[in-house]
């Protein structure tokens, strides 16, 4: 009799076992439970996706092998010990080379019946957030493409007519007189030179694409950067070298990422500042987007990051738009150019910024053989 209840008692436990692991199994968060020195001891089939690695080979790994030191969820990890309790973290940056980036929502749990062992629970942040996002950054960038055309033709030359008679006025004019003239000239010019520049938003001509190695791109980038305005910089990369190439223009892409770049050793300031350069694969990454048939792959991932102060709250959501800057004497122009240049690769460009982490992360469409004939 005590042989028949042990084995019904051992076939229950069993039971219970597999009924657990095919609950952790269907769910869509990323599920790790971790030791108390950070041996993973269980994941789930959403763990193994998103660590790109099954649970026979990432089982008995340390978790701290698998992303960096300054990860926030090491950071949430050691805080739920420390206290005790549950603690949860949203749109939390989640990043290393193994895989990629992601804004993620992190909740981390303790085991009472384990002392030290804590349950993390990763829920990738929703798809239609980044097609929002996308969506109201290329807005932004048909704004001012479409004020570029207008100013060029109802702005300069009334501007010429108005320098023409500042210039004029000049002639009769005494030495205060003239002070107020070449105040005019020289606004007048001031302006032209914006519209210039926005010209540069103009579709007058298509865009021309092949196949880009993007680390040849960001490797100009950051040489440009070492030898000039990044000169006070620490530069680190984190790239994937097994990455197939871009389909883009390579021009307007050391375009892309030498302002991004440029931003951030101007936000990192003289001393002590860092930049990241990295690049990933990404296969799931499909977006629906208006005015297109077919789903957009954009599985290329580029990334700038940053220690500096981070991006004001107040300004995170009209960033891309034109004159939007915290520069004094900045024109706001370069990031509405970054939105436009991606939007014309068919790309996404993000960004998640807090004090001491600031990322731009840049989605890319993959080259593929029988592009140059589209």
């Amino acid at each position: 009799m005590a042989e028949n209840n042990a084995a019904r008692a051992d076939k229950k436990a069993e039971r219970t076992s597999v009924d657990a692991e095919a609950v952790l199994n269907s769910l869509a968060s990323t599920v790790v439970v971790v030791d108390a020195d950070n041996v993973i001891r269980r994941i789930n089939q959403a763990a193994e996706q998103l660590f790109r690695g099954s649970a026979t080979y990432l089982q008995g790994q340390s978790l701290d092998a698998l992303m960096p030191a300054d990860s926030p969820i090491l950071a949430l990890v050691n805080q739920a010990r420390r206290f005790r309790s549950v603690v949860a973290e949203y749109d939390v940056t989640l990043e290393s080379p193994r895989i990629g980036s992601h804004a993620v929502d992190v909740q981390v749990s303790v085991i009472p019946e384990e002392p030290g062992a804590v349950s993390i629970v990763i829920q990738l942040r929703s798809i239609a957030e980044k097609i929002n996002h996308q969506l109201n950054h290329m807005g932004a960038a048909r704004s001012v493409t479409a004020m570029a055309a207008m100013l060029a033709h109802e702005v300069k030359n009334p501007l010429s007519g108005i320098r023409g008679a500042a210039q004029l006025l000049e002639q009769g004019a005494n030495e205060e007189d003239k002070k107020l003239t070449n105040l005019i000239c020289d606004e007048a010019d001031r302006i032209v030179g914006l519209v210039d520049r926005m010209e540069v938003f103009s579709d007058r001509v298509p865009l021309q694409r092949e196949a880009v190695n993007i680390h040849k791109v960001l490797d100009r980038v950051q040489r440009l950067a070492e030898t000039g305005f990044g000169s006070h910089v620490r530069f680190h990369n984190q790239f994937d070298p097994s990455l197939p190439p871009v389909w883009g223009n390579h021009d307007q892409l050391v375009q892309v990422f030498l302002n991004l770049v440029k931003n951030a050793a101007e936000a990192v300031g003289s001393v002590g500042g860092e930049i990241t350069l990295g690049s990933a694969y990404s296969q799931g990454v499909r977006f629906a987007l208006p005015g297109l048939e077919n789903r957009v792959h954009l599985p290329l991932t580029v990334w700038v990051r940053d220690n500096g102060p981070g991006i004001p709250d107040d300004m995170k959501r009209y960033l891309f738009d034109a004159f939007v800057t915290s520069k004094p004497k900045g024109s706001g122009l370069g990031l509405a150019l970054v939105a436009k240049i991606i939007g014309d690769h068919g790309g996404v460009i993000e960004f998640d910024s807090i004090p001491g982490r600031t990322v731009f992360r840049v989605m890319l469409p993959m080259f593929k053989p029988g592009d140059e004939d589209g």
